[in-house]
């Protein structure tokens, strides 16, 4: 049996008196590039911010590495990136890098790895608020990969990038997998399920399954993903 970095079970969270999250249950493997995909406004953001412990749940659990998500011992394990760019517009690319390596206790000299890992050495010199959208989400990315966490938690990162660029973050992600961390990537876009060892499709707050591509792909007798899903759906709603 694989060894779970997360374990969800029975999570529910309820937001201005409505449920958004209906009893989900679910594990999350080190070693893996789990896909959340479903429409916008279905609870991906809700939920991945449930498992980093920034949400507050009406019942269940969410378990990371055995700890209650949120406690203060994992906070150096889990890299998150949210839809929002969370670095400082004030600061260069690489002032950015060494300001949180300090805050992490990580070597200045890792810096440079990390700004090219998401292809940013022709930026590394640039205030950030100058940079393009697709470019401040990578260096919210480079700071959340700073000293290689356990669990890597991604909100849409992928939003806004060139295919070139998509496809190398891709190959970032698999090779952290393949390094032992666990990784959750959400996304709207059905193409990139193919890219992903395991998928989690959600649909209003709840999980209409949970396979690999092609399990789906059989299970269903659908010709992708998005046809899957469709046919999904129309099985949960009959």
């Amino acid at each position: 049996m694989k060894k779970s970095g997360v374990e969800v079970s029975g999570l529910r969270v309820v937001r201005g008196g409505t449920e958004v999250l209906h009893e989900l249950t679910f594990a999350i493997s080190p070693g893996e590039v789990t896909g959340l995909l479903g429409p916008s406004g279905c609870g991906k953001t809700t939920l991945m911010r449930a498992i980093v412990g920034v949400q507050r749940i009406a019942g269940g659990t969410v378990l990371v590495f055995g700890e209650r998500a949120g406690a203060a011992t994992l906070r150096s394990r889990i890299g998150y990136v949210t839809q929002a760019v969370s670095v400082y517009d004030d600061l260069t690319v690489e002032e950015n890098l060494r300001f949180f390596a300090s805050v992490l206790g990580i070597d200045h000299g890792r810096v440079p790895h990390y700004i090219g890992l998401v292809d940013l050495d022709a930026e590394r010199g640039k205030v950030v608020s100058r940079l393009s959208g697709g470019q401040r989400s990578r260096v919210s990315l480079a700071v959340a990969l700073l000293g290689e966490p356990e669990l890597i938690v991604l909100d849409e990162p992928t939003v806004g990038l060139d295919p070139v660029l998509r496809q190398e973050l891709w190959r970032t992600f698999h090779r952290l997998a393949d390094e032992g961390a666990a990784v959750l990537v959400s996304s709207h876009v059905m193409d990139e399920a193919n890219r992903c060892d395991r998928l989690l499709l959600m649909r209003e707050g709840r999980i209409i399954a949970d396979d690999s591509p092609d399990g789906l792909l059989a299970k269903t007798g659908a010709e992708d993903i998005e046809a899957a899903f469709l046919d999904l759906v129309a099985e949960v709603a009959s």
